[in-house]
């Protein structure tokens, strides 16, 4: 249940009814936000003069629910916007690592010149074997901070474990919480204390309930900045890397309000089917885009099978 408290509930008053009711308290500007579990589903009769109103959920979907606010959220990226009713597709793009200033430098200058605003690259990779390109962690933070001074860039980058995610959040505009980090309780805590966006993906193995309360643990700690992201769950299917849900995304777009990303490069696994795919995620009418591009993916440390060359990206 989500109780909005009325205005001239006093503060320890507030703080007394949370405790009994064990619930998370948000602090709005306006008002003040009481979560509690989804069995509870009526005001106890004490607190009822206390309440402006109330929501009533069939489970722990709530604050992303569109029964308790009907319509996508809009989130600020600095300059941009995605999400609300700028009924656009925003593209985020880059390579799956930083690997050396060249590249990425490379890579910075063709989301300039095709006029994308967010470049990605990740810095601690979730390998899944530890004697693969593991990242070049902080060195790599540097740099993507130096391509968003030098070319005017929002920049995302992926948390993969608690020990990094504040440096995370100091040099990214958007953080990413990764497929493989997507239960990690203390990434997703901290993540609900920051006021900066965040762009969760959904994990492999992970059905949409899951996922949508995983959005929950960060949009309870008063981090309104969610954005989700589809890239492929693990199915019989060999052929692909992964499958690509997109009933999972009309079930997101029908029964929550998180602006939502799809990420055709991952599920795919290969550059071939990329750009058809990247279609039918624009057809779906969904907030963004999120596709791997290297200069040369020949040659690239993580994911090269799946990232698409400048000149292929381009004609995409």
């Amino acid at each position: 249940m989500i109780i909005h408290l009325k205005n001239s509930v006093a503060d320890s008053d507030i703080a007394k009814i949370a405790e009994d009711l064990k619930a998370f308290h948000i602090k709005k500007p306006d008002y003040h936000v009481l979560v509690t579990p989804s069995a509870m589903q009526e005001v106890p009769a004490q607190y009822e003069s206390l309440v402006e109103e109330s929501f009533v959920f069939p489970n722990d979907m709530q604050l992303s629910s569109a029964d308790y606010f009907n319509a996508t959220r809009e989130i600020n990226i600095n300059e941009t916007k995605i999400g609300g009713d700028t009924n656009n597709t925003m593209v985020i793009a880059g390579p799956c690592s930083v690997e050396s200033e060249e590249q990425i430098t490379q890579s910075a200058e063709l989301m300039k010149e095709l006029g994308i605003g967010t470049l990605r690259a990740g810095c601690y990779k979730p390998r899944t074997s530890p004697y693969t390109f593991q990242g070049m962690g902080i060195e790599g933070l540097k740099l993507l901070d130096k391509m968003r001074s030098k070319y005017g860039l929002n920049i995302i980058t992926e948390v993969r474990d608690t020990t990094h995610v504040d440096e995370v959040l100091d040099y990214a505009d958007i953080v990413q919480i990764g497929a493989k980090a997507m239960y990690d309780q203390g990434i997703l805590r901290r993540c609900g204390q920051a006021r900066k966006p965040i762009l969760l993906k959904r994990g492999f193995g992970t059905n949409l309930q899951e996922f949508v309360q995983a959005a929950e643990f960060i949009l309870s700690g008063g981090n309104d900045e969610v954005i989700l992201c589809e890239r492929g769950i693990r199915t019989f299917e060999t052929k692909t890397r992964f499958t690509l849900d997109l009933c999972g995304v009309a079930y997101l777009k029908e029964h929550t309000n998180l602006p939502i990303i799809l990420d055709p490069s991952h599920a795919m696994g290969y550059r071939y089917g990329v750009p058809d795919l990247a279609r039918a995620c624009t057809a779906m009418g969904v907030e963004g885009l999120l596709i791997e591009v290297h200069p040369d993916p020949s040659v690239a440390k993580s994911d090269a099978a799946q990232q698409l060359n400048h000149d292929t990206f381009r004609d995409l």
